[in-house]
């Protein structure tokens, strides 16, 4: 499976963005999506996933702002995320889970500062 994240860039305190993740393939059998957000110095964390049985999970810190769903048709995952602060600022990247096997995009650059 190989991904492609597209859609960061920067917004001022308060906007809106929407990622987008494209998948190679189908993505209508993979069991786990999600996206993940990494900043200097710290490690890769995650910022919400989406379980084809369980549903939707989110990191406190985005929960009521970030919204993770996809299309099927399209093969696309996305992340909208509203009421962006600067601490949302990094680089995000769509994540595939598949058969055990975790299959990364090459990542976009969010940046919240006014």
């Amino acid at each position: 499976v190989q991904l492609q994240a597209s859609g960061g860039g920067l917004v001022q305190p308060g906007g809106s963005l929407r990622l987008s993740c494209a998948a190679s393939g189908s993505i209508s059998s993979i069991n786990v999506m999600g996206w993940y957000r990494q900043t200097p110095g710290k490690q890769r964390e995650l910022v919400a996933t989406l379980t084809r049985r369980i549903g939707t999970n989110y990191a406190d810190s985005v929960k009521g702002r970030f919204t993770i769903s996809k299309d099927n048709v399209k093969n696309l995952l996305y992340l909208q995320m509203n009421s962006l602060k600067s601490e949302d600022t990094g680089v995000y990247y769509c994540n595939a889970r598949l058969d055990g096997i975790d299959y990364w995009g090459q990542g976009t650059l969010v940046t919240v500062s006014s």
